[in-house]
């Protein structure tokens, strides 16, 4: 590919995060102008984005495909960025960005505007979660119901996650859950079950620590009923990268999975940050290496 005046395409969400865009393409050309790189723009409307996104790039000669929003954002960037084999990076512009920040990429919008122009580029996994693709976290339980009532609601951003978290918590029920890995099999309550490629949600709580991304591996972890006495001790050991040292914690870790509700047909699923109700039981595999993505030059990322 040519490295003369060369092009590089920004995808975004208008309405990701709680953060004021209305200047976001002036400053995102300057920065880029100023380094030599010809900044292009793609606008997320909901509709069709996947297969009008392929097209764009497959037309173009782009360098890189930024996805400038959050989670959601970076999961169609990825999955049309693997398909068209370009590389990607993200400006992280979400209300939790969680996969930028396990690639180690800073929150700040300027400062992660580097990566255009300064760069290591590594290969990271990908999963299919029932034929739905995901690059970093999905889960059934608790957070998948908080993701799907945040989705619903006019107000974006951490507090509004938090507030509505707090809300389903007062009378949220465990399901009972059968899972079947090619390792192990678990069956019994659990309060949420997190399907982890990554690390991090984008709340900064670290539900799978020793997690790599590029491992060929994922994890499935679980958060078993508790009392509501363990709650703050759980929720401190989740902020503390200590999730194994709990007694209501475990970890499944396997190439492939199904997961199924015993009693139900359909399931709520959250796929990198986006709701999905899906048919039982739910099945999950690993892509190893099969997505380029763009991590800061100066760190040594351990992904």
């Amino acid at each position: 590919m040519s490295t003369q005046n060369p092009e590089v395409l920004f995808v975004l969400n208008p309405v990701s995060g709680d953060i004021d865009k209305s200047e976001l393409e002036h400053t995102i050309a300057g920065i880029c102008a100023e380094h030599g790189r010809h900044a292009r723009f793609f606008h997320t409307t909901g509709e069709q984005d996947v297969t009008q996104l392929e097209r764009t790039l497959q037309e173009g000669n782009y360098q890189a495909v930024f996805a400038a929003g959050g989670d959601g954002t970076a999961n169609l960037v990825a999955q049309v960025a693997r398909q068209v084999a370009v590389p990607m990076g993200i400006i992280p512009l979400g209300s939790g960005n969680g996969l930028s920040k396990d690639l180690g990429i800073t929150q700040d919008v300027v400062q992660a505007l580097e990566l255009v122009w300064s760069h290591r580029e590594r290969a990271i996994d990908t999963l299919s979660v029932s034929g739905h693709f995901s690059v970093h976290l999905a889960d059934l339980g608790f957070n998948a119901l908080v993701v799907e009532r945040f989705s619903h609601g006019d107000t974006r951003g951490p507090g509004a996650y938090v507030r509505i978290a707090m809300q389903e918590f007062l009378s949220y029920e465990p399901a009972v859950y059968r899972i079947e890995t090619d390792q192990e099999t678990f069956e019994g309550p659990a309060f949420m079950v997190t399907i982890a490629n990554g690390n991090t949600f984008g709340s900064n709580v670290i539900i799978n620590p020793e997690g790599k991304l590029d491992d060929g591996w994922f994890e499935i972890c679980l958060i078993e009923p508790f009392p509501g006495t363990a709650a703050l001790g759980i929720l401190y050991q989740l902020y503390t990268e200590n999730f194994d040292s709990s007694a209501y914690t475990r970890r499944l870790r396997c190439q492939r999975a199904s997961i199924s509700v015993p009693g139900q047909q359909q399931v709520l699923v959250q796929v990198d940050g986006e709701p999905l109700t899906v048919a039982s039981p739910v099945t999950v595999e690993i892509s190893s290496r099969s997505l380029q993505v763009l991590g800061p030059a100066s760190e040594q990322v351990d992904y």
